[in-house]
């Protein structure tokens, strides 16, 4: 896999990602303990009320599978990109809008990896 390919739209690495983890994992019980604590560190951490069961299979939100967690589905960055038909935020002629800088408050590692993609555009 190449490193674009690993990079969200919004620049997060979908393979740092604990419901990536969770989707490939084999063992039943192993993947419901993960879930259930990725449940619980997203209600602590962003107020949802999410149950293991809520932490559904993901590909990464560039992915065309179709397996997408809700909280990508909905996102608005991924909205925009995926209108916008670009490869990632930084391939966006609007870099850096208000929805990215927005996001950003929350978690900001993600620009880290879309100003190192944007310098080599």
């Amino acid at each position: 896999m190449d490193f674009q390919n690993i990079v969200s739209y919004c620049g997060l690495t979908c393979t740092g990602c604990p419901i990536y983890w969770a989707t490939r994992e084999q063992d039943v019980e192993i993947q419901k303990k993960m879930r259930s604590e990725i449940a619980s560190l997203c209600n602590k951490e962003f107020g949802s009320n999410y149950t293991y069961q809520d932490i559904n299979d993901c590909d990464g939100c560039r992915s065309v599978s179709g397996r997408l967690f809700s909280g990508c589905r909905d996102c608005k960055v991924r909205t925009c990109a995926v209108f916008k038909e670009i490869e990632t935020c930084a391939h966006c002629p609007d870099y850096i809008c208000d929805k990215l800088d927005n996001h950003y408050k929350a978690d900001p590692t993600g620009k880290v990896w879309l100003d190192i993609i944007r310098s080599t555009l």
